[in-house]
């Protein structure tokens, strides 16, 4: 794959990815049904936009500027002291599921960028969780054999 293929060109690079990031916590910020994730983060959100930024620009194949400023993201160590599981990962996923639905993108795209941040979100998963709603798991037939967090979700590997 090119540069020209990847997620972070076929949305629009920079300027696209960057008022995505903006739409996720504009809407973190002001929906009420999102409280509690919002509850997780900082007054000012300006850290944590920046930061997010960064970090999908060299997730979807942009420029690692997370990478570059900081080092290799350890995402799963770094959200280790918030308690994350199926309410907290679904409240972040509205968030990222407004954005999405906001930009004039190829459907495709879009799909793609919300399979790769739900596989995203259920790494992140570190409380147990009872049940995982369908089409937010991305596990495998085999993760639920070899995964407690996982055992829960449909096997059908589906995802937003």
């Amino acid at each position: 794959m090119n540069s020209t293929d990847s997620l972070y060109s076929r949305l629009g690079g920079e300027s696209v990815l960057r008022r995505y990031v903006e739409l996720l916590y504009d809407f973190m910020t002001e929906s009420p049904e999102v409280e509690h994730v919002r509850k997780m983060h900082p007054a000012d959100l300006s850290h944590a936009r920046d930061r997010l930024f960064m970090f999908l620009s060299g997730m979807l194949g942009g420029p690692p500027l997370y990478m570059q400023a900081f080092g290799h993201p350890r995402l799963r160590r770094r959200h280790m002291h918030f308690e994350i599981g199926d309410v907290e990962r679904d409240q972040w996923l509205l968030c990222a599921r407004y954005a999405a639905d906001q930009l004039d993108v190829a459907p495709q795209a879009r799909d793609d960028l919300m399979q790769e941040l739900s596989a995203m979100a259920n790494h992140l998963r570190n409380k147990d969780t009872m049940t995982a709603p369908v089409g937010l798991c991305n596990a495998g037939p085999d993760d639920a054999k070899h995964n407690n967090k996982n055992a829960s979700c449909n096997n059908s590997g589906s995802t937003l």
